[in-house]
């Protein structure tokens, strides 16, 4: 695959090149020989169908864990949060030692200790990974969600934005089934903090136990505001907000 480098930017096919936007400019490729028809009869492409059906598998785990989130998900997200989602589900996947090729599931990826510990410590926003942000302990209680971080200090121990005066926590407790898309997500209210050296305990209750099977997570999303005369506006965007998986459960 080739990067379009002039100054004419195009996009469309042209004596059997294909030239299209990505995010990481304008790319050509070129137009594949091969029918879609005989890439899903031909026994020669049987390995092309596996992988191409586990790629439709991992994609649809990684929307259900966005869409498990949505209230939360549009204030802390980067760019390439989709292909780094299918990049993990994909790793995964691969610790499904049960199913064959081209049948093996993240659920049953998940169900390992090892897959677990891909999914804890996923960053949804990579320009605000947690371990950059907050520099305090913190805990999960499994049970009923609670997420505590005690004594905390805002202007000691979180690396605070230029132009931040203000600065938000909250908590997600969710029930996510990888594979059928059936979620229950429950909310705790945010905390607001003042960025000044007055300790505080953050204690982050979600509204209740979420209900239904599959994979429990815990999630943490720290905002970041400006107070403009009484009024808190959120930084670029959210470009410096974080949310993290900060645990995993059964």
């Amino acid at each position: 695959m080739g990067k379009l480098t002039g100054i004419i930017k195009f996009q469309g096919t042209f004596d059997g090149l294909t030239f299209y936007k990505s995010p990481d400019g304008y790319l050509v490729k070129t137009k594949s020989g091969v029918s879609k028809n005989r890439i899903m009869t031909d026994p020669a492409y049987v390995r092309t169908r596996e992988n191409l059906s586990e790629f439709s598998l991992n994609a649809k785990s990684g929307k259900a864990l966005r869409q498990s989130i949505s209230p939360l998900l549009h204030r802390a997200k980067d760019s390439k949060l989709s292909s780094r989602m299918l990049k993990l589900m994909h790793t995964i996947k691969n610790l499904d030692h049960t199913s064959v090729r081209g049948e093996r599931l993240v659920r049953l990826g998940l169900d390992s200790a090892e897959g677990k510990l891909l999914l804890k410590g996923f960053d949804f926003n990579i320009q605000a990974p947690l371990s950059s942000v907050l520099h305090a302990g913190y805990s999960v209680d499994l049970a009923t969600g609670v997420l505590r971080i005690p004594d905390l200090i805002p202007l000691e121990q979180l690396g605070i934005p230029e132009g931040a005066t203000h600065v938000s926590f909250s908590a997600a407790f969710v029930n996510l089934d990888f594979e059928t898309g059936v979620f229950d997500s429950r909310y705790s209210p945010a905390v607001i903090l003042e960025l000044d050296n007055t300790i505080s305990t953050i204690i982050l209750t979600p509204e209740a136990v979420p209900t239904g099977t599959g994979t429990r997570m815990y999630l943490l999303l720290i905002e970041f505001f400006q107070e403009v005369n009484g009024v808190q506006y959120s930084l670029r965007n959210g470009a410096f907000n974080v949310m993290n998986v900060v645990e995993v459960g059964g």
